[in-house]
This record gives C-alpha cells, sequence and structure tokens, in this order.
C-alpha cells in the first residue's frame, strides 16, 4: 500500500490530473498482490458508480443546474439586493447573501463562485471595488455552498460514511448561517475602514415583499429539502429527483422553461456528474487497497492509543485536512478519506453528523488557497486579478473562516442543533 500512495503522490507532483494518479496508484496494488485478480480494478470501478445511495449526487447537479438555467439566479439576485442593498458596503453584502441562498441550489463552491464574480464583478469594479477583494469575497462567498443544503459535499461524506444525509443538511444550515454573518460582519468592517458606501436606499415594504414573491420558490427549495427527508416523504436518493421536477415546475411557474434551456442544463450536468463519476470509480480502485490492508482499522488503532481525548483527536483530523487541503482538491479528499476517518470517529466516540460537517468545510478550505485552489484560480481568472493580490485581500475572510470553524468544533450545538430538533435527541 505505501508503493500505491508513493506512486500517488509522484505523479501528482509530475503533474497528472487527480482522478488519474489516484487510478493508477490503485492499479499498482493490484499488480503487487499476486492473490488478487486484475479483473477487479474494472468491477470495483463499475460496481461504485452504480451504488444506488449515490444516486442523489446526479439528480441534485441537474437540479441545481436547471434552477441556474430557469431564472432562479436572477431573482434571487434582486432578493439579496433589496435585503442588503442598503447596508455599508451594499455590493459586498449582496455577494454574501446571494452566495448563501445560491448554496441552496447549486450546492458547489465553485460554481457558486464563479457565477457570482461574472455576476457582480463588473459592477463592483464600477463602484471602486479592488479586483482582488472582489476576487477573495466571491470565492469566500461560494464556501457557503458547501454547508448548505443540498451540498455536494456532505452527500458524498453521507453516502460513502453510511450518515443520514437528512442529518448532514440539517447540521450544514447551522453553520452556514453562522459562517454568512461572520462575513457579512467582515464586509462592514472593512466597508467602514475604506469608505464603501451603501448600495440603495432602506427598502420598502412593498420591495420587500415583491422581492419575496419572486424569490420564494428558490429560498424554499433548502427547507423543502429537509421537510421531506425529516417526514420521509422521500430517502436520500429519492429527493434530488423530485428536485429535478421542483426545478421544471418553478421553470414553469416562472414562464422560463424551454427546450433549449433544459438542453443546456443537461449538457451542463453531464460535464459535471461525469467528472464526479470518474472520481468515484478511481478511489473505489484505490480505496479497495486500503481496505484489503486494514488501513482504516490501523488509523482508529493509532488514534486511540496516542490521542486518549476525543476533541484533540478530532483537532489533529483537522489540522491535518487543512494542510492536506493545500494540495488536494476537496472532493478527492472526501472521497478517498472518508472510508478511513468516519470508522476512527466512530471508535473515539464523535457524533458522526458533527465530524462530518466539521470535515467537509475544513477540506473546502483548500478550494480557496494556494497552491491548488481551485475556486481561488476560477474567481481570479474572471475578475483578471494576480494571485497576490487576491491573497492580500483574502486573509480577512480566511480568518474568519477559520474562526467559524473553531467554533463549531469549541461548541458542537452549533452543528447538532437543527438535527437534534429535527430529528431527536439521539443525533
Amino acid at each position: 500500500m505505501l508503493l500505491s500512495f508513493a506512486v500517488f503522490l509522484l505523479l501528482l507532483l509530475l503533474g497528472m490530473p487527480v482522478v488519474f494518479a489516484i487510478g493508477i496508484g490503485g492499479l499498482v496494488f493490484f499488480l503487487t498482490q499476486p492473490g488478487l485478480q486484475l479483473t477487479m480494478p474494472v468491477q470495483l470501478a463499475l460496481a461504485e458508480t452504480q451504488n444506488f445511495s449515490l444516486l442523489a449526487i446526479p439528480t441534485f447537479i441537474l437540479a441545481s443546474n436547471l434552477m441556474n438555467e430557469l431564472g432562479v439566479t436572477r431573482r434571487l439576485l434582486r432578493f439579496a439586493h433589496v435585503a442588503t442593498g442598503f447596508m455599508r458596503g451594499g455590493l459586498a453584502q449582496v455577494s454574501v447573501l446571494l452566495g448563501f441562498l445560491m448554496g441552496g441550489v447549486s450546492g458547489s463552491a465553485i460554481a457558486d463562485a464563479t457565477m457570482q464574480a461574472r455576476l457582480l464583478g463588473p459592477e463592483m469594479v464600477r463602484r471602486g471595488y479592488s479586483r482582488g477583494f472582489i476576487a477573495a469575497l466571491q470565492g469566500f462567498s461560494g464556501l457557503l455552498a458547501v454547508a448548505i443544503p443540498p451540498s455536494i459535499g456532505l452527500i458524498l461524506y453521507g453516502s460513502i460514511g453510511q450518515v443520514s444525509i437528512g442529518q448532514l443538511f440539517a447540521g450544514g444550515i447551522g453553520v452556514g448561517v453562522l459562517l454568512a454573518a461572520v462575513y457579512m460582519l467582515t464586509v462592514a468592517l472593512l466597508a467602514r475602514s475604506r469608505g464603501y458606501l451603501p448600495e440603495t436606499a432602506p427598502p420598502t415594504a412593498k420591495e420587500v415583499g415583491a422581492a419575496l414573491r419572486e424569490g420564494f420558490f428558490a429560498v424554499l427549495f433548502p427547507f423543502l429539502l429537509l421537510a421531506a427527508l425529516r417526514f420521509g416523504v422521500f430517502v436520500p436518493s429519492e429527493v434530488g429527483a423530485a428536485a429535478v421536477v421542483y426545478a421544471l415546475l418553478v421553470g414553469l411557474i416562472y414562464r422560463e422553461l424551454s427546450l433549449e434551456r433544459v438542453n443546456r442544463a443537461l449538457a451542463h450536468s453531464v460535464r459535471d456528474v461525469g467528472m464526479v463519476a470518474l472520481l468515484i470509480a478511481m478511489a473505489a480502485v484505490l480505496g479497495y487497497g486500503m481496505k484489503w490492508e486494514m488501513f482504516p482499522q490501523q488509523v482508529s488503532a493509532f488514534l486511540l492509543e496516542a490521542v486518549q481525548n476525543p476533541q484533540v483527536a478530532l483537532l489533529l483530523i483537522l489540522l491535518a485536512l487543512l494542510v492536506l487541503g493545500t494540495v488536494l482538491d476537496s472532493t478527492v479528499m472526501i472521497i478517498l478519506l472518508t472510508p478511513i476517518l468516519v470508522p476512527a470517529a466512530k471508535a473515539l466516540g464523535i457524533d458522526l453528523v458533527y465530524f462530518g460537517v466539521l470535515m467537509v468545510l475544513t477540506c473546502a478550505v483548500g478550494l480557496l488557497t494556494p497552491p491548488v485552489g481551485l475556486s481561488m484560480y476560477s474567481v481570479c481568472s474572471v475578475m483578471g486579478c494576480s494571485i497576490g493580490e487576491y491573497m492580500r485581500e483574502g486573509w480577512p475572510f480566511l480568518l474568519a473562516t477559520l474562526l467559524v470553524l473553531l467554533l463549531a468544533y469549541l461548541f458542537p450545538g452549533v452543528v447538532l442543533f437543527l438535527p437534534r430538533l429535527l430529528f431527536g435527541g439521539g443525533v
């Protein structure tokens, strides 16, 4: 197994796409095990991508692309303008709230950050915001999609680790609300020191009502998901399909449903699902090697022997994930590490919903930091700014993110309050 990891890391350093590095690393394990048939990697890859519990991923991706194509994003932007445009640093506050609302539609941090940079970036430049500030703000606002249902990261963790996706969604909302509040406070402090002015006058009751009516169905989406899971209307693998139907109905209500837009959503979804499915397939090959060598059990035994205190062990795991996130994509980390870390967390007596929300959000921080931050490169490309400019403007938001992670770590109720309220005290 050590040889497989060495090959995997070497290929990464040579610049090979991570999905192929994972697959080749897994294949090396089978080549070094004479007792295992070489047909097994193909069988494992196919079997894992046909796992019924993972059906929620393609359906949620399709639902989010449909909602983006069918006018939901535009209505959420108008609602965010009305709700926060009158605050100091108006457009920056709009960006944070839009990131929170869009998280309930797309579930993808990279997609949210890129879309917001394209939607709000040009106008923010005209209003005097620096390109580096805009890129950092949009990148970190997109991070809210990692916590808010239907987060793809939480679905992956729940499916692979056999943890309730409904409870994970509920736990993610608490962290997402806290993260959005801290980002808005950060923007307010920066706006005061830099003289960023409000965008609009305080809205009238009529304007608030009109914006609520326009954005109602989109804002309602994550809460309907939770309600459907809580009351057993759908299981997680079915609720994604229901979300697709809901997205089509919303498009029909908004009178923006057309064959051309549906085709565009399908094309985007095929590409997005293909990327995730290939990662899952290759990770299944390498993951089998880890199970064969009893790697998860070894990690659990090491943590139990070396660190008796579960909170200290959790802190060490989160710090390791922060470091790994600087060199590995968050999706790759979740797929590879969930089978290893879930048994360890269970052995240490750590609540798996609490652990999952912290793990997924911690892994995602690497999307916004060098050297491989995909969201960072995406927003910098859209805004035409250097990585240096981005980093100079981004450190307050990075500190805000780490503060929220620290608060969620110290006070588990931030994550577990809503799951306990909705799903019972046993969570």
